[in-house]
Formats: C-alpha cells, sequence, structure tokens
C-alpha cells in the first residue's frame, strides 16, 4: 500500500535486516523499525508492534531467519521456536509458519541453514501477498452482487484487518480495496475495537486509500444493523476451526449474532493458512490470549498515559480475554484464496482441504 508517494509492505527485509511498520505509533505517527535479532521478533509480537495472524506468521518465519543468521544450532532453532510460539497462542498462523521453517532447515546442514532460511521466509511473505489477493477477487463477487442492487454497499469491518495485519492488501479489507478501485460506492462502519482500538488503524488504512468510512463505538454495530444500515459484515481471522468455527478479536461473536438477528450476512476473510485442521470444535479448543489487565485499565497512547482510579478504593479489576469464537452455524460464508466457502458446511469445508492437499503435493 502507499503512504503519500511510497509503497510499503508491513515487513521487508534488506539483505538480514528486517524492517517493520511499528503499529503502536500508529495512526498518530507513521515510523518504521529495524530488527536485527530473533529476541527483537519475539518482543515486537509480544508488545503487538506487528500485529495481524497473517503477519504474526510471517514476522515469525523472520524470527527463524534471524537466529539462523546468529547461530544455525539444532538447539538455537528449537529455543527460538519455542519463544516465539508463546509470544501469541490463538493466531494459528505462527506455528504454521514456524513448523514450515522448521521443517525446512532441520534437514540442511548447518552451514547452508542461514541462507535457506531467508528464501524461505521470503517465499512465506510473497505467498501472504498473493493469498490476499486472491481472497480479495474473491470477495469482490459478493459487494458486486450488493452493488447491482443499491447505490452505496454498506460494510461493518471489527478490529484491524487491512494490509497493516497482513503484509500487504489485508483480508476483510482487501476485497473492499478492490470494490472502491472498481468504482463501486461502498461505505465502511469501522468498530473501534476496544481496548487497543485496532479500528483506528483501520479507519487510518481507508482514509489513505479514498474510501468513505464512519468509526463506530463497538456497541453501535446492533443498532446500526436493526436500522438496516449494514448490507453485510466482513472480519478477519485469527483462527478457523475444521468445521468453520472464526476465532477474531473478542467482541466479533456478538457482531455475528446481531448479524444473524437482523438477517445480515456475516463473512469472514480468511487466507487458507488460517485454517487449523486439527481442530474440530473452535469454541472449546482454540486457546484464547489472555492480555494482561492494564490494557483495559489504562488509556496509554504515543502521547498521553492515564490509569483508571476508583475513589478511595483504588485501581478497577479487569479481565482482558484478546478473542472470542463464532460458532459456523452463525457464519454466512467464508472468503478464502481458493474460493467461497458459502454456505459453511463440512462438505464445503472437506471440498477446501482436499484442493489445499492437491495443491500442496503438486508442490512438492
Amino acid at each position: 500500500m502507499r503512504i503519500g508517494t511510497k509503497h510499503y509492505r508491513s515487513i521487508w527485509r534488506k539483505g538480514r535486516k528486517v524492517f517493520i511498520i511499528d503499529q503502536n505509533s500508529l495512526p498518530n505517527k507513521f515510523s518504521t523499525l529495524q530488527i536485527s535479532s530473533s529476541k527483537e521478533i519475539a518482543s515486537c509480537i509480544q508488545e503487538m508492534r506487528v500485529r495481524g495472524a497473517p503477519l504474526i506468521g510471517v514476522t515469525a518465519a523472520y524470527g527463524i531467519a534471524l537466529a539462523m543468521s546468529e547461530n544455525p544450532s539444532d538447539n538455537n532453532l528449537k529455543t527460538t521456536c519455542n519463544t516465539l510460539i508463546s509470544t501469541r497462542p490463538t493466531a494459528v498462523n505462527l506455528s504454521h509458519s514456524l513448523s514450515r521453517m522448521c521443517s525446512v532447515i532441520e534437514a540442511l546442514p548447518k552451514d547452508e541453514r542461514s541462507d535457506k532460511a531467508w528464501v524461505e521466509a521470503d517465499k512465506i511473505a510473497d505467498e501472504d501477498v498473493i493469498q490476499n489477493k486472491l481472497l480479495g477477487k474473491n470477495g469482490l463477487t459478493l459487494i458486486e452482487k450488493v452493488s447491482n442492487q443499491k447505490e452505496t454497499v454498506n460494510v461493518l469491518t471489527h478490529c484491524n484487518a487491512g494490509w497493516l495485519a497482513t503484509v500487504d492488501l489485508g483480508t476483510a479489507l482487501s476485497p473492499i480495496f478492490l470494490a472502491h478501485d472498481k468504482g463501486i460506492d461502498v461505505h465502511v462502519w469501522v468498530d473501534e475495537t476496544r481496548p487497543r482500538n485496532q479500528g483506528l488503524l483501520t479507519a487510518w488504512e481507508l482514509a489513505s486509500h479514498g474510501i468513505p468510512y464512519t468509526l463506530i463505538v463497538d456497541n453501535a454495530g446492533g443498532y446500526l444493523m436493526q436500522k438496516k444500515q449494514v448490507d453485510m459484515v466482513i472480519v478477519g481471522a485469527d483462527r478457523v476451526s475444521a468445521r468453520g468455527d472464526v476465532c477474531n478479536k473478542i467482541g466479533t461473536y456478538l457482531k455475528a449474532l446481531s448479524a444473524w438477528d437482523n438477517d445480515i450476512p456475516f463473512y469472514a476473510a480468511v487466507p487458507s493458512p488460517t485454517i487449523d485442521w486439527t481442530i474440530n470444535d473452535g469454541t472449546t479448543e482454540i486457546p484464547i490470549e489472555q492480555r494482561q489487565p492494564n490494557e483495559v485499565t489504562m488509556i496509554s497512547t504515543s502521547s498521553i498515559k492515564y490509569k483508571y482510579n476508583l475513589h478511595g478504593v483504588g485501581s478497577p479489576k479487569a479481565s482482558n480475554p484478546a478473542f472470542d469464537v463464532t460458532p459456523a452455524r452463525l457464519v454466512t460464508g467464508l472468503i478464502t484464496d481458493k474460493g467461497l466457502i458459502n454456505p459453511v458446511s463440512p462438505i464445503n469445508m472437506n471440498k477446501l482441504k482436499n484442493i489445499l492437499a492437491t495443491d500442496e503435493r503438486e508442490k512438492r
């Protein structure tokens, strides 16, 4: 995507140095960071300087590449993988990338590991961009159908699933970018997404692309759906189960319930590596990250820090689950790089699994 006149990916490398856009500075300030070690990669993921399941996976791949440049031993490979896998437990792209990197590197002699690790990490990054382009084209067909019936297509999103959450283009926003570029009048309702306000990142991405949007508080979505001001909901995902349960940022489940009650289609935009075929019941089997309570009890920006206080009794107690799971029965369809899964059903999910298995065999 373009920032001013320059094209950026969310992560890139020059030689054996990795660079990221520091998402903790956005949207107030645009800044980049150079990352020089695998430990710094782990910190950037944990601190959400990079975020979004696809981008986390790619960042971890570059973390392995940095580790192999530091020390290509079996022990360092294992230690780095264990460190990175623990940073964000919910996003399956993380384990997918680490498993792929390790399987490639383990079979190599130590003097070849560093070069091959960088090549493989680059492949994972490039594949993410390709997947998002294909996903966007498949999702565009859904927006086009609505645009044939009404002048403006109103889409509601939750959290940030734009290009900042991937290497480029995004997942949930990819069809929206393509629709706008094609001349379709599309407007986006942007959930602010407490407690980290990732909706501000979505607003920045949309504004930078010239797409009309309105930032709303998280609990306004149901009201807008009741008032028939939402045509479809498109969200991203951090993990999708084999039967189609969608794990995404906390609050997504409530949007799905509102959409179901108001007969509004609810879609999840999902690159194929985000599907965890080892898990069937996402509502019970997907691990939910519990983040620090101070994200709820403290307002923290680049310019101010303010901690809530209850007069006379101290700081409020808080719980901060980062994700929830929307059961497959509430999901109208999955927008994937391999096509639309619509409706979400065991038969259609198995078809997708077979397509992916065939693709994997052909690569070999």
